[in-house]
């Protein structure tokens, strides 16, 4: 239908106009950026944030985002230095900080980093023993690092943080390394016996060395625990006199029977 005293002409070119101004207006957000190719040229700075105008059906834009990309990697099948086979997968922080090289220096950014990330996981990890695998974490996520960014730094790509997040082992690696701890433990409870057995030896051989300089302690103590017994059970108890005993009765005997 058209509208009375607007002729098909002007239409055409309203809604044509209306068209360009549709394509030649983008807005980027903050954490956006524009690379524009004009005729298939890139363009020697970055577009945006914010209104940005362009050449309709002369300038193409790519959006890229600034923001860090989480990148899980898919668990690796990884043969350690001591022939232990375990799957290990990790988790990569990422982003641009070069919008135009992420662009034009490769195809998918994304995809390679992703497919970088799973042969130096597997690199890295195959020079590791699996003791170091295990306790050496953080030394390993920093080497990850290190050798990632190397490789993405040409892309414009900033490597933020590598996390080594999960290692499966295998069912009887499992089983050993149970065992191990278990005798571990053994060992330490056993250790820790023999202290304390060679600590009651060395009191007991002072408290030896003391009772023999003073015999009489020795009888004191001897009272004492047959007081203790008696206290705490109401039975009958026979006991031998101790010799030293009754030569202090004999000696004090002949001393009252002197004149």
């Amino acid at each position: 239908m058209i509208i009375p005293g607007i002729s098909a002409g002007i239409l055409v070119v309203v809604v044509f106009a209306i068209f360009l101004l549709s394509q030649a207006i983008k807005i980027l957000p903050e954490y956006e950026r524009g690379v524009v190719f004009r005729l298939g040229k890139l363009q020697p700075h970055d577009y945006g944030p914010g209104l940005v105008l362009i050449i309709p059906f002369v300038d193409r834009l790519i959006r890229v985002s600034l923001r860090t990309v989480v990148l899980d990697v898919p668990p690796q099948d990884v043969i350690t230095r001591d022939n232990v086979s375990v799957k290990v997968n990790a988790v990569i922080y990422f982003r641009v900080f070069e919008p135009r090289k992420a662009i034009v220096e490769v195809e998918n950014y994304i995809y390679a980093t992703s497919q970088l990330a799973q042969t130096t996981l597997r690199s890295v990890l195959g020079q590791v023993e699996l003791d170091e695998l295990l306790a050496a974490r953080e030394r390993l996520n920093h080497q990850l690092q290190t050798i990632l960014d190397a490789h993405t730094d040409p892309w414009g790509i900033k490597i933020a943080a590598v996390e080594v997040k999960h290692v499966d082992l295998p069912e009887e690696m499992r089983r050993a390394m149970a065992k191990q701890a278990e005798a571990e433990r053994e060992k330490r409870a056993k250790i820790i016996h023999a202290s304390g057995e060679f600590q009651a030896a060395r009191e007991l051989r002072e408290a030896a060395d003391v009772l023999a300089e003073a015999p009489m302690a020795l009888t004191l103590r001897y009272l004492q625990t047959l007081t203790e017994i008696a206290t705490e059970k109401n039975s009958t108890i026979i006991f031998p006199l101790p010799i030293d005993l009754i030569s202090l009765f004999l000696k004090r005997a002949e001393r009252n029977a002197v004149p």
